[in-house]
């Protein structure tokens, strides 16, 4: 399927080797943001009969639990631009009645089907958050909410900060990073993300924070080896040889150990809750 929009550097992202990393990851995942789901599930608060649309649904972890709580009779659809995580995602819902779309959710041609619109930490790369943002608005229903949760300050989520701090000597120069630009962390200013959704029409704007963790691994070793696989570290990383990530999971390992608790190595995170309604 080809999809051509703003977002092209996302898409080809996702599609590729990423893509399919996390697509791999989807169990080690699920057990990093088990505390961060259960949040934003309770945030979120689907009820029975409701019809949800999960954006950026990945491998549909969160869009399983919503089919959960919405019943079979309603409408579940999850969306993402990522094939080899939608792959899985279909794999997991086996027969169970629930749609998956591959599309760019800044674009797509929505109709206003939905009571709900959800998103776990899939609505921070668009190329233009406020058009991206008008758009899933025209998939509520007149009053229909939408309720995502996304990462706060880098700095606050020592999850990211430490591993990459940790291993900073041994990675190649870095360009200072553009705190708006498309990413993980382009929503840590609440007032600018209250802006951007209420320049799109949303009423009734909050953000709330939560401060959590990141279950990253039983080990501190797991959770080196897991930084260079996934998130900053593992961007910062992607050119080096094996010689020197093997150097960087010693420094990782070391670093992480100050995380270590006896459910495994948990670092800080802290995200915002964030509501609004069509």
């Amino acid at each position: 399927m080809t999809i051509v929009s703003a977002n092209q550097d996302q898409i080809d992202y996702w599609n590729g080797p990423a893509g399919q990393r996390w697509a791999e990851a989807q169990e080690s995942l699920d057990k990093n943001l088990l505390s961060i789901s259960a949040a934003l599930l309770s945030f979120v608060g689907v009820k029975t009969g409701e019809s949800v649309l999960d954006v950026g649904c990945g491998c549909a972890t969160t869009t399983l639990a919503y089919a959960d709580a919405a019943g079979r009779d309603a409408r579940v659809m999850g969306v993402d631009i990522s094939g080899p995580m939608l792959s899985l995602a279909r794999k997991r819902a086996g027969s169970r009645p629930i749609e998956f779309i591959q599309a760019d959710a800044s674009t797509h041609p929505f109709k206003p089907e939905f009571d709900v619109v959800a998103s776990r930490f899939g609505v921070m790369f668009f190329a233009d958050p406020g058009s991206a943002f008008a758009n899933i608005r025209k998939a509520l229903k007149p009053g229909g909410r939408l309720r995502f949760v996304c990462w706060r300050a880098m700095m606050d989520n020592q999850w990211a900060t430490v591993p990459l701090m940790a291993a900073r000597d041994l990675l190649p120069a870095q360009e200072p990073p553009d705190p708006n630009a498309p990413g993980p962390f382009a929503f840590a200013d609440s007032a600018r993300l209250k802006a951007i959704l209420e320049r799109a029409g949303f009423k009734n704007v909050t953000a709330e924070k939560l401060d959590s963790v990141m279950n990253m691994a039983p080990t501190a070793r797991e959770a080196a080896q897991f930084s260079l696989g996934i998130g900053p570290l593992a961007r910062a990383s992607a050119e080096c040889d094996d010689a020197t990530k093997a150097k960087i999971v010693v420094r990782v390992t070391e670093a992480m150990k100050r995380f270590e608790t006896d459910d495994g190595v948990a670092p800080p995170a802290a995200c915002w809750l964030v509501g609004a309604s069509a």
